[in-house]
Parts: structure tokens; sequence; C-alpha cells
């Protein structure tokens, strides 16, 4: 057996001892990674290391302690009120606001990750107030971010077009933008319908907590026959305006949903000190992680954290213990595994495999399989840069569309980042609430790997298959 194929059985069997087993995947890995690296490999403890992710850890620890401060100071419940304000109270239409900001900011040239990191907090802010499946909302956030990722102006847009370039291969930047942009829109589309958007149609927030306007129609029929009496529903009780809190109270009965009384608590409704000066290091985090600037996330959220726990100390005491280690572990963990499968070449084996195979299609969609698993586990950035090259001498052959197969392996290998092992979904894993985060981390595996196997053949079947290029 091959040493690249053993560290592939040796990956698998990860998750399924990890599965049936009550022990952290993520320690398990490090294990792996130690026993195998060192007992088969010969390395040691500091060529070990090299493959720990500690740019992920960073982002990881320096985002969720960010937010933790401008959590416990207010600042989050006072973004979750002026964005409900501007889009009329409508919860329906909260998953797209974060979708399009998502999309602006990877669009205009911030890392994907990064656009996460920072949309990601305030996002499950509004998903923990309005009942908002917290699947949903990472699914739009995750989707935004990629659906802007490859625009000309962008980082996945740039390398992918400087690839294609270096190596004298056609190419189309605003086809691939916008092949990947509607891609992702489509998904959007049905993340919303089959992870509980339906559900949040007709339900508004009007500044006195959430209300179902979708009326029974028993429930319509009594208060139209109560006003047609003048009467407001009963004989006794004088009318009173509609958005009144009182005329809410009276018809609880007809809203199918209402916020608990302990989530709803005092809004936050204005900026103190404290929120003030958090909201001006969300802003600088924004502005200093983009071009022309491109500083490090990790870095920089944590700094700027630091800066607001000495004007809020007593607030900040509790921040670092709500840093979501135990995800820390699990994704640092098993990406140090994948950097050490990279070092052993396993990823150019199977590659070299797929591009020596004579039937062009079904090579052509092994490799837009090969980058979707890679990529769900490892860096979609670094899989663009070394799948392309790899593929060139089969692209060479002419015998399918160069501009197709780029397209559907740039969006193969970038859709599943939804995986909470890619960068993007440790992010919503680790920003989502405490109690549901385990929750959150086994759907977005069922769903990151349904994208592993469901995003290549289908746009295999869309770009290559009719030769596009």
């Amino acid at each position: 057996m091959s040493l690249e194929l053993a560290s592939i059985l040796v990956l698998v069997a990860l998750f399924v001892i990890a599965t049936f087993v009550s022990v952290h995947m993520g320690a398990l890995a490090l294990m792996a990674t130690f026993l195998f690296g060192t007992f088969v490999l010969g390395e040691d403890a500091d060529t070990l290391l090299t493959g720990f992710p500690a740019d992920l850890f960073l982002i990881l620890v320096g985002v969720t302690y960010l937010f933790a401060l401008a959590k416990d100071n207010g600042t989050v419940d006072w973004l979750v009120h002026v964005l409900v304000k501007a889009v009329g109270g409508r919860i329906a239409l909260i998953p797209w606001v974060f979708f399009v900001v998502t999309a602006l900011l990877s669009g205009f040239g911030s890392v994907v990750p990064a656009a996460i990191a920072i949309i990601a907090p305030i996002g499950m802010g509004f998903a923990r107030r309005y009942d908002i499946r917290p699947l949903l909302m990472g699914l739009m956030i995750i989707n935004g971010a990629t659906a802007g990722g490859f625009s000309p102006l962008s980082i996945f847009g740039t390398i992918t077009n400087q690839v294609v370039e270096r190596n004298d291969l056609p190419g189309s930047p605003v086809l691939l933008f916008l092949a990947s942009f509607v891609f992702n829109f489509i998904l959007g589309l049905i993340c919303f319908f089959l992870f509980g958007g339906r559900d949040l149609l007709g339900k508004r927030d009007l500044g006195h907590g959430l209300e179902d306007t979708r009326r029974t129609d028993a429930g319509a029929d009594a208060e139209a026959d109560g006003e047609a009496d003048g009467s407001g529903g009963s004989g006794t009780q004088p009318e009173v305006p509609r958005n009144d809190p009182q005329r809410r109270a009276a018809r609880r009965s007809v809203q199918t949903t209402m916020v608990k009384d302990d989530d709803i608590g005092a809004p936050v409704t204005t900026l103190d000190r404290n929120r003030i000066v958090t909201l001006i290091g969300l802003i600088v985090l924004a502005v200093m992680v983009v071009p022309p600037l491109n500083q490090d996330v990790g870095f920089t959220a944590i700094c700027i954290a630091v800066i607001i726990s000495f004007f809020s100390p007593k607030v900040s005491k509790g921040a670092v213990s709500k840093i979501a280690w135990p995800t820390v572990l699990l994704i640092c963990g098993i990406v140090t595994y994948v950097e050490l499968m990279e070092r052993l070449g396993t990823i150019d084996w199977l590659g070299n495999l797929v591009a020596g195979m004579g039937a062009p299609l079904f090579a052509a969609v092994l490799i837009c399989f090969i980058g979707a698993v890679v990529s769900a586990f490892a860096s979609t950035t670094g899989i663009l840069g070394a799948l392309i090259p790899l593929a060139v001498p089969f692209l060479l052959t002419g015998s399918v569309g160069e501009i197709g197969l780029i397209i559907a392996l740039a969006i193969s290998s970038s859709v599943v980042d939804s995986s909470p092992f890619s960068t993007s979904g440790a992010l919503v894993v680790a920003n989502s609430p405490e109690e549901q985060r385990d929750q959150v981390f086994k759907q977005l595996m069922r769903w990151g790997f349904s994208m592993v196997l469901i995003a290549p053949i289908v746009t295999w079947l869309i770009f290559v298959v009719p030769g596009w290029g």
C-alpha cells in the first residue's frame, strides 16, 4: 500500500472513530498527525507543527473574542435593532441582507473568510433574537461571501485568473464571476426554503417584539366583527391603535410565534461610550482586512478586542471564556492532519492519477471531485492555485472546454466552504449559540459533504459537458 493511500485511509478512520466513540475529533486528528508523521514519515515535532494552522487559530480566537465583547456590552444588540428597522421589520429579508452584505465585502476585495469573520457574529445575533435557524443564517452568509468571491477584484477571482493567464489558458473573468454568483444565489434560494425561510414569511418586528402578520381566518373574522360594531372585538374594551402593545397582547392567540420574554429584554436602542468604541473597532476591522491594507484578520481582531477591554474591563472579564475553544481544537486538529497529507504529496498524487486518464469527460468530473473534497478540509485558495496547474496538460489536449472546466473547478472548490472543517464553516460554528453549536456542526458537515457530492456533478453537467470555452 502506498503512503498516499494510507494517509487517506487514516483520515477516513478519524471520522469513523469519532462518530462511534466519545472522543474529540480534533484531539484524535492531532494524535494521528503525531503517530503517522513520526513513525511512518519520520518527521520531527517541528516539522509536524508547520502544518498547524496558526492563521486559522488566530482568526477563530480573535473574532469570537472580539464579538463576545461586542455582545456583552450591547453593541451587537444595537446593530440588530438598526438593521431590523432598515428592512422595515420584515424578518424574512434579514438572511438576504446578510447574503448581499457579505457578497459586497468579498466582491470588493475582502478575503472570503475575512468577510465571514466580520458578518457571521452579527448574523448569529439576529438568528438568536428572531428565532432564525443558525444553519440558515450561516449558509446565507457563506453563500453570499462565495458569490462575490470570484469577482475580478476578489482574492479567489484574482488567483484563478492569474493561474489561468500564467499557464496560457483561455479565460473569462466576467463569466467566472457571473457563473459563481448565480450558482450561489440559487443555492441561497434552496437554503432559504429548505431550512426554515418559509416560516419567516409574514413575520415582522415593529418595535414591540416578533409578530406574525399572517392571521388565521377565525382570528381575522373575529377582529372584523369587533371593528364592525365599534367594540374592537369586545363590548367592553375601547379600540386601541393597531401597533399598541396592549392590542398585541390581546391578539396573542392568533400569533404563531412570539419571542420568549427572557429573550426580548430591554431592547438596546442607544449608544453609550463602550458601544461607540466597539462600533469604531468593528469598522476599523472591516477597513483593515480589505485592500489596500490587507491586514491579518486574527491579529487585527485581537488588537481591537484588547483596546476595547481597556475601556470596559468589567465587561471583558468573561469574554475569553466565551471563545469557542472546542471548535478551535476540532478545526485546527483536522487541518493539521490534512497539511501532513499535502506535505506527503497525497493531493498531487490524486491529481496526477486523474490527469493520466484517457476518458476526458470522466477525468474532468474527477478533477472537480478532488477540488471539492480537498477544499472541504483545506484552503480553497491553495486548491485553486494547485489543481488548475495540475490539469494544464489535460486541458491543453483540447478534449474539454477550458473555460467550462475552470469555472466548474472553481465553483466545486468554493461552495464546499460550508464544511465545518473549512475556515468559513468553522467561523459559523464558532459564532453559533453555544447550546446549538454541536447541532450546527453536524448540520454543516452534512450540508458540506452533500455539496462535495452534488456540486462537481452539477457544475460538470452545466459547464463541462456542453463544452464551454
